[in-house]
């Protein structure tokens, strides 16, 4: 895989890209937020592993920059903060994981490893229709009837799990795992937050909210939408 680091750290950097190199991985390494923001915008990476304490320009800042930019390089953010509110502003900003230093080096490349196994995009139905809803993958659209709904990345994601499921129930479990890629609670309302806004934005305008929320349980898209 080719995977770009952005540390600054020298030690961690080094002790990053020897371990992911004895691993056979192609590394580039990048010491500030402008090159990393560079990089992640012209070359292609696998995974992108990123501090949040870049020099010059943050890591969260480089992180929105890449998703604004459609930028989809699955990111394990690198942060020495390990609160909650430090957690949920890495997520919000495009993160698909994220690591508290220090950490072990097993464990990063374990969690690296897990990104790169969601399936190929060859073998990904891409157009959904429930009821009145169509989501295609390829377009980056979603519409209800004849009015095009503007979702951000996590809440198309979502919708894209509901709808793939029409009829059955989507766990928070499965949200994190299918959207964020986490094997783990954050112990954050990340999977809720989303689908509020997500769900506010598809029934704008609607008198029918086609998604049941199961308390305790998940939530399910009506197969008739």
């Amino acid at each position: 895989m080719r995977i770009l680091i952005a540390e600054d750290d020298a030690g961690t950097a080094e002790f990053v890209e020897r371990g992911l190199r004895e691993l056979g991985h192609v590394l580039s390494v990048v010491t500030t937020g402008h090159d990393a923001l560079h990089a992640g915008l012209t070359e292609t990476f696998d995974v992108a592993v990123l501090d949040r304490m870049l020099p010059g320009l943050d890591g969260i800042d480089v992180l929105r920059r890449w998703r604004v930019a459609d930028i989809k390089t699955p990111v394990i953010l690198l942060t020495a903060l390990g609160g909650i509110a430090d957690r949920v502003t890495g997520l919000e900003a495009g993160a698909d994981d994220y690591l508290v230093k220090p950490f072990a080096f097993a464990e990063l490349a374990a969690r690296i490893g897990a990104l790169m196994r969601r399936p190929p995009m060859s073998d990904v139905q891409t157009r959904f229709a429930v009821g009145d809803i169509t989501l295609d993958l390829l377009a980056r659209e979603v519409r209800r009837g004849d009015r095009e709904i503007r979702l951000q990345p996590r809440e198309f994601a979502l919708l894209e799990q509901l709808m793939r499921n029409a009829g059955r129930v989507v766990t928070r479990t499965m949200f994190l795992e299918s959207v964020w890629n986490f094997h783990f609670d954050p112990q954050t309302n990340i999977v809720e937050s989303h689908l509020s806004r997500m769900r506010a934005k598809l029934n704008d305008g609607f008198d029918r909210d086609p998604i049941e929320t199961l308390r305790g349980v998940g939530y399910r898209m009506r197969e008739d939408g």
